[in-house]
């Protein structure tokens, strides 16, 4: 084997890369989201987004092994459409997107926080550590973010390895009644209680940017992609059946923000309430770090693409600091005034249309790719009626979150459109 092979990471690694994507604050964050809206039927609630992800792995898994590439995501689009208004939009929405995931994971790192002082105190506490969980991992990316990246690979063996524990401790004194079928919510709340948390599983894209990387790629990286996603969904479905079938909906509902932690605590009690508590704050402080480092170098490769101001592609000390500011300081705006359900609204429905978009990508590009096109149209229908379930659920409850979906889809092509009229630069409507 070369010297250049040995450099490379293999299967097991690039699983690992997929799954702490997926479980890096997610599930921490919106498991009590999910029940407020699934109620027993959380586990299918999990299942039902867990297959919308699956499909998408399968353009992911084709447009990897034949477009390898850092970009990823960004590179796909604009391999399969051109650099244009379109592709353009859709890039600064999967920038948008990440800075909305900053936001999430560090609303759940300041709620779990907050759960070790005086309930007197917790709300100023909760947004004082909301904001020191982003401002701390920003300075962290300035001087050295390697130090952090080394230990991520232990920080997801030690939160998989928790939540493995919660589910095997759990699963024994579970009242079944809690998850049986006339417990479950609606079906159509079922889907959408299924979609405002899918930006639980949207951490398995980040393995296309390892492509170049992995040893063997055409055979690894499709057994990657689905290995991740499969393993994800069985652990959301264990760690939600436990949930439920441990705590009472309500109760669930009542401590949401830190929901997991309240769901380990009638059978570990208070020291398993302070276990998953750390667990969260390890896992979602990693989580926030990897976003910032990924996110930022996101800014770059779409300005490096031309869809973005030119001073996003500079580097000072070899790393694209303008765009980690900017992308710390919205987040940490975004995880300040919004709540659980809108940022995990607007997450989810950002990578909706992403993924839907790149299952579009894999369809015109399914000569190349050597791919089925009607399994990634079947990725684009799953997509859009996911994101309309998502929606009519955000419009029956919460209508007022609707402006703001439609400010972030019309920022993220505001953006685009500015700069292409500033730059002169000609583009097309799709």
């Amino acid at each position: 084997m070369s010297s250049n092979d040995d450099n490379k990471i293999g299967y097991w690694e690039t699983v690992s890369i997929g799954v702490g994507g997926m479980v890096g604050g997610g599930i921490f964050a919106v498991l009590g989201l999910a029940v407020e809206l699934a109620h027993g039927g959380t586990p299918v609630a999990f299942l039902i987004a867990g297959i919308v992800a699956f499909i998408t792995t399968y353009a992911y898994s084709k447009l990897s092994t034949h477009f390898p590439s850092q970009g990823g995501t960004v590179f796909f689009l604009d391999q399969a459409f051109g650099v244009d208004l379109f592709t353009g939009s859709i890039n600064n929405l999967l920038w948008l997107s990440y800075i909305i995931m900053l936001a999430l994971y560090s609303y759940a790192f300041g709620s779990y926080g907050a759960t070790f002082f005086h309930s007197s105190h917790q709300l100023l506490i909760k947004h004082i550590i909301i904001s020191l969980g982003i401002i701390v991992p920003t300075i962290l990316n300035m001087l050295n973010a390697k130090v952090i990246g080394k230990a991520e690979q232990y920080v997801v063996a030690i939160k998989i390895a928790l939540l493995l524990f919660f589910v095997a401790v759990g699963f024994q004194g579970i009242n079944t009644q809690r998850i049986t079928v006339q417990n479950w919510s609606p079906s159509l709340q079922l889907v959408s209680g299924g979609m405002i948390i899918f930006l639980a599983y949207e951490g398995f894209e980040l393995i296309a940017n390892t492509a170049k990387d992995v040893k063997d790629m055409k055979r690894t990286l499709p057994r990657a992609f689905y290995s991740a996603v499969i393993f994800v969904i069985a652990l959301y479905i264990l760690v939600s059946i436990v949930s439920v079938g441990s705590l009472p909906v309500d109760k669930i509902v009542q401590a949401k923000d830190y929901a997991l932690a309240a769901a380990a605590k009638p059978f570990l009690g208070s020291a398993g309430f302070t276990l998953i508590a750390v667990a969260a704050l390890l896992s979602t402080f990693s989580a926030i770090n990897a976003t910032l480092y990924g996110s930022a170098r996101l800014s770059y490769t779409i300005a490096k693409e031309g869809e973005l101001p030119e001073f996003l592609e500079d580097k000072v000390w070899n790393k694209p600091l303008e765009g980690l500011i900017i992308t710390a300081v919205l987040a940490l705006f975004l995880a300040n005034i919004g709540d659980l359900s809108s940022i995990s609204m607007m997450g989810s429905a950002g990578f909706l249309i992403i993924f839907a978009a790149v299952n579009a990508a894999n369809v015109k590009l399914a000569k190349k790719t050597e791919s089925k096109s009607w399994i990634s149209i079947l990725g684009i229908i799953l997509c859009t009626f996911a994101l309309i379930a998502l929606i009519w659920q955000t419009a029956e409850n919460r209508p007022a979150h609707l402006w703001v979906l439609i400010g972030m889809i019309l920022l993220s092509a505001g953006i685009e459109l500015t700069y292409s009229l500033f730059k002169k630069r000609k583009f097309k409507f799709i």
